[in-house]
């Protein structure tokens, strides 16, 4: 199973953790083509150039199996990746961390082929992954 693995980069660093630990629960499930999401600064690709960045992330995710994004906090990439997996007909659990006055983007809450799970503790989050991952019948 390749799991592609979505999360804010560029955007904001500031659930780095989270990702990582996200991450590798999702490596006793498959092969996160993704890890360095989760690192805490990681290359933002500069020396790659951003067009060099898109294509790779872009193999990335066509050979993926599953698409999962971590959505709290908002990122146009990770917009941008969703709506491209969307298009290419990939499985897509997007998490949203419950709290307080937050809500998703319509655009990602509201779109039919995204499984929306809002969590409250690391272990539900975990739990919805593992979930997912493992069943075939899900969108």
């Amino acid at each position: 199973m390749k799991i592609y693995f979505a999360g804010s980069i560029r955007g904001g660093r500031e659930h780095a953790q989270l990702y990582r630990t996200l991450i590798t629960a999702l490596a006793r499930l498959g092969t996160v083509l993704t890890e360095h999401v989760g690192d805490p600064l990681p290359s933002t690709g500069e020396h790659k150039g951003d067009r060099a960045i898109y294509e790779r992330d872009m193999r990335w995710l066509e050979s993926a199996d599953v698409m999962i994004a971590e959505v709290s906090l908002p990122s146009l990439g990770v917009g941008f990746e969703i709506a491209r997996a969307v298009q290419m007909g990939k499985r897509i659990l997007c998490l949203h961390r419950s709290r307080e006055g937050r809500k998703t983007s319509a655009m990602i809450a509201g779109c039919p082929g995204v499984t929306l799970i809002e969590y409250k503790t690391l272990g539900e989050a975990e739990e919805a992954m593992k979930r997912f991952v493992i069943s075939e019948d899900a969108p």
